[in-house]
């Protein structure tokens, strides 16, 4: 798996034809935020989430072989923990990510990147910075197709008025990520 490959590209070969030919390696690790499903491609990370059956894989990608572990996936799942542990001390912008979305999605990840940690923005903030300041909603709902959550930083988007909004794995542990990287101090 190539750590050069750090922006999200179109036509990710995991995300094609439901992964033929493509390996995914995967494994679910124990972490202070609950199990954290972690699983990659060649390319990159297809799949970060929390308290997810690891069944999920065969659904999103049922023509690709999927092997627990392996090569040098122990390596990669051990970076992943330490960023989800302690986010605002590590760095995780190198590692790879593999995934497709429509170009308005590309954009919209590529921006959540762009995020410093101990800093949030607003949806409105996140799709003027794309260029369509009129399409918050179409942000959000960008920001929640993303399916390497962490490596691509949707917790650190709020609502306008200052409250969370939503996340994909529960306001708890959005709420925890945003408090290591320093920028909730409050729950």
């Amino acid at each position: 798996m190539s750590h050069s490959d750090q922006t999200p590209s179109a036509a990710a070969s995991a995300w094609v034809d439901g992964g033929r030919g493509t390996v995914i390696r995967w494994d679910v690790a124990q972490t202070s935020l609950g199990p954290m499903l972690v699983a990659a491609s060649e390319k990159g990370v297809v799949r970060l989430s929390f308290g997810e059956d690891p069944a999920v894989l065969a659904e999103r990608f049922p023509k690709a072989e999927r092997v627990q572990g392996g090569g040098t996936f122990p390596a990669l799942l051990v970076e992943i923990v330490r960023a989800a542990e302690a986010p605002g001390e590590t760095d995780f912008d190198h590692i790879p990510v593999d995934v497709s979305g429509t170009p308005f999605q590309q954009s919209i990840w590529q921006a959540l990147r762009r995020i410093p940690k101990g800093e949030t923005r607003t949806y409105a903030e996140l799709a003027a910075e794309v260029g369509r300041p009129g399409a918050v909603r179409a942000a959000g709902s960008a920001n929640g197709a993303n399916h390497v959550s962490l490596l691509i930083p949707c917790h650190r988007v709020i609502r306008t008025d200052g409250s969370l909004g939503g996340y994909a794995w529960g306001l708890e542990i959005k709420a925890r990520l945003l408090q290591r990287e320093g920028a909730l101090l409050l729950i």
